[in-house]
């Protein structure tokens, strides 16, 4: 089944497409990659976006305008998705949508909501489409995130040792092989906080990490940062730009406002470095393999190689089959899959929940859908085999 899978992280930089031709056979699924289309929100929509997140206030019509907007524009990378990546052949859309807010109080996340009508994807495309991945798990009483974690599972099944994946985006979260999973904390988010912040909106992110190479850590502010209650707390968890915002960024840098945008800026990249090599080192990880736009930051990965030394080697999904760009998209895609099959996307260890489940809410195409018939009793594949590299596979 060929099935493009549809990504906006939180740090809203782009849509990522990415389509794979998907293969179930018995306890092993094959993933074969077919590319990846990436497409920036236009400015305006963007800045809306923007506009409209935690911490700011908005309107129910705001929302409704944003659901619409987002939703052309997801369906728009869909169809180029479809002609360019699968000639006009795919059967299926999978779309995570654009996170406007992630309902956490006293650990427990009570609610989410992802936006981005599925309805225009469907309609754009006549295809079906899986979206709302999230509520379901939370409903179960799980997490809702990180729920790439069952794909990370199957992907890295048969490594040696005891690999974690990291996925390092606005926020970063890590997979282990025990199957704990949790957001560690902010990846780019804060670091793109403070670009935007310095540059007054010139820049949106550290381009090849130039500000923070040029930069020194201040270890007062780090340490001050390091003091955020979220990081000591056990897993399962899950956290966000409710916490992590630019408000959040401007009373922690109070006292510090002589500092250089370069010192602030390679502060932020050893604090994402730390936290997440935190993390790695408390699920005794043997190796890490990382995906997400923080691979394109050169001084994120050189801090993150710092803090983990010779010990745990740090990879780049690449190495694996994987595009570290398009590795969320692809996960997606597979849990959309899933989902048509009738099975499970959650692992209930991952996120706290009471038990597995199948994900999404499904929009049809123009024929309907095309639902699958599944083995009977089959609880779902056990590995995910990417087509041309070993992994975990094997």
């Amino acid at each position: 089944m060929r099935v493009i899978g549809l990504m906006s992280g939180t740090s809203y930089d782009a849509i990522d497409a990415a389509a794979a031709d998907l293969t179930l056979d018995g306890d092993r699924l094959t993933l074969t990659p077919l590319g990846l289309i990436s497409r920036g929100y236009d400015a305006g929509l963007r800045a809306r976006l923007a506009a409209a997140l935690p911490p700011a206030a908005t309107t129910l019509a705001e929302v409704c305008r944003l659901d619409t907007g987002i939703g052309r524009a997801f369906a728009a990378a869909a169809v180029e998705a479809d002609r360019e990546l699968c000639d006009g052949r795919a059967e299926l859309v999978a779309s995570h949508g654009q996170t406007v807010y992630h309902w956490v109080a006293d650990g427990q996340v009570h609610g989410t909501l992802q936006i981005g009508q599925p309805a225009w994807i469907a309609e754009a495309t006549g295809l079906p489409v899986v979206a709302d991945f999230r509520p379901r798990d939370i409903a179960a009483g799980g997490q809702g995130a990180p729920l790439v974690s069952l794909v990370d599972r199957m992907w890295l099944r048969g490594r040696p040792g005891s690999p974690a994946a990291l996925n390092l985006g606005g926020i970063a979260n890590i997979t282990a092989a025990d199957g704990t999973a949790f957001d560690t904390g902010p990846a780019n988010a804060l670091i793109d906080a403070a670009v935007r912040e310095a540059t007054g909106g010139a820049l949106a992110y550290d381009l090849d990490g130039e500000l923070a190479a040029r930069g020194t850590v201040d270890e007062g502010l780090l340490t001050r940062l390091l003091a955020e209650p979220y990081y000591a707390r056990p897993a399962p968890k899950t956290t966000g730009k409710e916490l992590f915002h630019l408000p959040y960024l401007r009373t922690a840098l109070e006292g510090y406002e002589k500092l250089s945008a370069e010192d602030v800026v390679a502060t932020l990249t050893r604090l994402t470095a730390r936290t997440v090599a935190d993390a790695v080192r408390s699920v005794r990880a043997s190796e890490a393999i990382v995906s997400g736009g923080g691979t394109r930051n050169p001084a994120l990965m050189a801090a993150l190689r710092a803090e983990l030394g010779e010990a745990v080697p740090v990879r780049t999904s690449d190495e694996l089959g994987l595009p570290s760009a398009a590795k969320e998209a692809y996960a997606f895609a597979v849990l959309g899959f899933l989902t048509l099959h009738g099975l499970p996307g959650t692992v209930p260890e991952s996120t706290g929940a009471r038990h597995a489940s199948v994900l999404g809410s499904v929009t049809p195409g123009r024929r309907g859908v095309p639902w699958p018939r599944t083995v009977e009793g089959t609880a779902g594949p056990e590995r995910l085999l990417v087509n041309g590299h070993g992994s975990g596979g094997r």
